[in-house]
């Protein structure tokens, strides 16, 4: 059993940084992917990144243009969600996830329904 704690949400202005944090309290096997997606007010919830716990391979979003990294710290458990230039569209609910298996293919890290443990998600709102 995982159980995921994201923080570093808050308030920001358009052209803005934030960086999110995802730490889990169980032990992350070498064999997991960490993935991030985020929910509008009225939309549906949507992929935004993900890291292969072993390798760190990633994948993002097409629509992210470059502005957000992932990164993870196998010593603290923590995956990172480092957002720059963020936009008003950015403003969602952002939700850190865990599927025991690798990944190596877009769909696999962007399917909702293969990852079996979700954090509780973090507010990320971006002023204009």
């Amino acid at each position: 059993q995982v159980q995921l704690v994201e923080s570093g949400g808050g308030l920001v202005q358009a052209g803005g940084s934030l960086r999110l944090s995802c730490t889990g309290s169980g032990r992350i096997f070498s064999s997991y992917t960490m993935g991030w997606f985020r929910q509008a007010p009225g939309k549906e919830r949507e992929f935004v990144g993900g890291i292969r716990w072993s390798g760190g391979s990633m994948h993002y979003a097409d629509f992210l243009k470059d502005r957000f990294t992932i990164s993870r710290d196998g010593a603290k458990n923590t995956v990172y969600l480092q957002m720059n230039s963020l936009k008003p569209e950015d403003t969602a609910v952002y939700y850190c996830a865990a599927r025991p298996t690798p990944c190596y293919t877009r769909s696999c890290y962007s399917s909702l329904h293969g990852y079996d443990y979700w954090g509780q998600g973090t507010q990320v709102t971006v002023s204009s």
